[in-house]
């Protein structure tokens, strides 16, 4: 059984360093997503999980109060889905379930939000929650989403780091992980977010070392 969520440093998974989507974002919006940076980057643990539990409740009344703007809903996910992730096991489902329905809630609005992070943060979902009978997930259609969210922001940092896993995970393709694992190392600094690109490069860096040693081996 994967351990749900576990991965997931989303949005953990989101994709945005246009100005145009920075421009989108409220303040209320913005401040979710420097919050998420601080504590998603945080040593697991108690802490972690309690600090998620009550960015989750802030997420969701900004959220409510803005539902008709899909980077609310979207900030939403990222921190339900990264909450998941932080408690782990069986009980993260029910997070993991809404999660999904704001992010589909915001594509529904406008998918291409946010460079399209919604497609990529929902791929994720797909790829780390547990298929039928106990949860949702697909590697199918973990596919097609991140495939959906690279079609939308083609050189992000995210959206390639989150499809390079998943080859690398799931497909066990090496070689094509590793292509887009070096695109993604090659996207440019989101100035706004240096907290949450550090973070990522760290993980870009760790996949890497793990995917050569793949390479060497075989």
């Amino acid at each position: 059984m994967k351990n749900i969520i576990k991965k997931v440093t989303l949005l953990t998974l989101a994709t945005f360093a246009s100005n145009q989507s920075l421009a989108a974002m409220t303040d209320e919006v913005k401040h979710i997503q420097s919050q998420w940076a601080v504590v998603n980057y945080m040593a697991d643990g108690d802490a972690k999980e309690k600090a998620f539990e009550q960015l989750s409740q802030a997420a969701t009344q900004v959220a409510m109060q803005q539902r008709n703007q899909p980077e609310g809903l979207i900030w939403e996910g990222i921190v339900y889905s990264s909450y998941a992730g932080a408690k782990g096991g069986l009980g993260a489902l029910g997070l993991a379930k809404h999660a999904k329905k704001s992010y589909e809630a915001a594509i529904e609005i406008d998918g291409d939000a946010l460079d399209g992070s919604a497609y990529t943060s929902l791929g994720v979902l797909y790829s780390k929650v547990p298929g039928w009978p106990i949860g949702f997930g697909s590697d199918k259609k973990a596919m097609e989403f991140l495939q959906k969210g690279l079609e939308k922001n083609p050189d992000g940092i995210d959206s390639n780091y989150f499809l390079a896993e998943f080859l690398y995970e799931e497909e066990e393709d090496y070689p094509k992980a590793k292509e887009y694992l070096i695109k993604a190392k090659a996207a440019a600094p989101r100035t706004d977010r240096p907290k949450a690109d550090a973070g990522r490069r760290q993980e870009i860096a760790d996949l890497m070392l793990e995917i050569e040693e793949e390479l060497n081996d075989s």
